[in-house]
């Protein structure tokens, strides 16, 4: 549950606020909770003291997709929306081009494209990662040669098919690039560092405003005892 709760938080970062998304899951039921949650934001509606009222996205729809199979075959599918209208998530799906009904076929599909192309992740095999970070760092890496290097085949598809009329990457279609990478320019592409952590500050507080150093010194002038001016007698 905790997973599924990280892995909508980095969805909801990725999205543009308050935008027109559509979710389409399986029939886990953990899956719609956990994307509401997600999907929320605080309105304080009184002033005062008090909890701010959670709200979620105006325009969030979430579609369910129930498979039943019998002796290993799909006998029945059932496609319902958990959240949201459905005329509404047609549209959504109309202007996507992922088809004309609720599915969850592309997901399925790049889950076996990097069950295909990384071993620790095959089932019953003798392959198994031993740290984490070996299945992290290959399926970042399995993810972005798909996206960057590999020519997808239903974008690819002529334009009158739904496609794009040539060779297209997925990074090609969401305007990352404008041309298919080989595995050398990714491997050896040069991303920026990220910043460095600020320095936290130690000891008491400062009492007194820091003077400002653009302001110039004001002279000191010090009389010798006895000797004062004349505007002064």
């Amino acid at each position: 549950m905790s997973q599924i709760h990280n892995l909508m938080q980095q969805v909801r970062r990725c999205a543009r606020s308050f935008c027109a998304i559509l979710f389409c899951t399986d029939g886990f039921p953990a899956y719609p909770k956990s994307i509401i949650k997600a999907f929320r934001y605080k309105v304080k509606e009184t002033p005062g003291p008090g909890a701010s009222k959670k709200v979620v996205w105006p325009r969030l729809y979430i579609g369910t997709v129930i498979k039943r199979t019998a002796k290993r075959r799909v006998t029945e599918v059932v496609r319902r929306m958990s959240y949201g209208q459905w005329r509404k998530g047609k549209k959504l799906i109309k202007v996507s081009k992922g088809g004309k009904k609720l599915n969850t076929s592309f997901i399925e599909r790049f889950n076996g494209t990097i069950r295909e192309r990384l071993a620790p992740l095959t089932r019953k095999c003798r392959y198994a990662a031993s740290k984490m970070t070996t299945v992290h760092t290959g399926i970042y890496l399995v993810g972005c040669v798909y996206n960057f290097c590999s020519p997808h085949y239903e974008l690819s598809k002529s334009e009158k098919k739904g496609g794009r009329g040539f060779s297209c990457t997925p990074a090609m279609a969401s305007g990352l690039t404008d041309h298919i990478w080989s595995v050398r320019e990714l491997l050896t592409y040069k991303v920026a560092p990220p910043p460095l952590p600020l320095s936290k500050k130690r000891g008491r507080p400062r009492t007194k405003p820091l003077q400002n150093a653009s302001l110039p010194n004001s002279p000191v002038v010090r009389l010798r005892k006895g000797a004062l001016c004349a505007s002064t007698t």
